[in-house]
């Protein structure tokens, strides 16, 4: 018999009151996802963390004690680590950005409807880099406009596209897309396993941290428009 699939375990932080119990009244009706734990602060979110080994966080940017940002170095340097996804506001982009350079798997904003926030979950947990749409042009357009020191040049970005197969290529074209492993395995015709193994290379052999940082190489380097 095959044994169920175990549930996908998630922390939120939060300090509002109202805004935690509503995510974890939509989290604990959704299908396979179990609320571990629930925190006010950035510096409970890395102590539950630590013990109960959540697959995914929803970590709000702004909090008392210490904020999301200075939760989410701590947060990825447990082993396993979780992945964790920022819940914020419109006007927030240049915390954003922060995140997404600290590692963070995407952002959500906290006016999501329940099947974004669900899917959101799933997505995180599944490898997918998670973006909310109303925001992400705005982000995306920032980093690029800002740069990173590495980058100045482009000669840098160039040498890490250059260590990539041509089918790496592909698939890096397609994070700067946007596109999630489900819809790349739909384009490319190749199975999931195939996809996920193409993305774990082009990480390794760019550098690049997390599916956004290789989006915004996919952009940086022309791959992606």
């Amino acid at each position: 018999m095959t044994e169920p699939a175990r549930p996908i375990r998630v922390l939120l932080a939060d300090d509002e009151t109202m805004i935690r119990h509503g995510v974890c009244l939509i989290l604990r009706h959704a299908d396979g996802i179990e609320v571990v734990a629930e925190a006010p602060d950035g510096r409970q979110a890395v102590e539950l963390a630590a013990a109960h080994r959540p697959d995914v966080v929803l970590l709000d940017i702004r909090m008392p004690v210490y904020d999301g940002l200075a939760a989410i170095a701590p947060l990825l340097a447990l082993d396993p680590a979780p992945r964790v996804v920022m819940l914020t506001t419109f006007g927030d982009d240049d915390n954003v950005v922060r995140a997404l350079r600290e590692g963070a798997a995407g952002f959500l904003l906290k006016d999501e409807g329940p099947q974004e926030l669900i899917s959101a979950v799933r997505a995180a947990d599944a490898g997918d880099a998670v973006l909310s749409p109303g925001v992400t042009g705005a982000v995306i357009s920032r980093m690029l406009r800002a740069g990173e020191p590495c980058d100045a040049d482009g000669a840098f970005a160039d040498g890490r596209i250059a260590r990539l197969t041509g089918r790496e290529r592909e698939v890096l074209a397609m994070l700067g897309e946007g596109l999630s492993n489900q819809d790349i395995v739909a384009r490319l015709g190749i199975g999931i396993g195939t996809v996920k193994s193409h993305v774990s290379a082009i990480l390794d052999k760019t550098g690049s941290t997390s599916r956004v940082q290789a989006a915004l190489l996919a952009h940086r380097t022309g791959l992606a428009s």
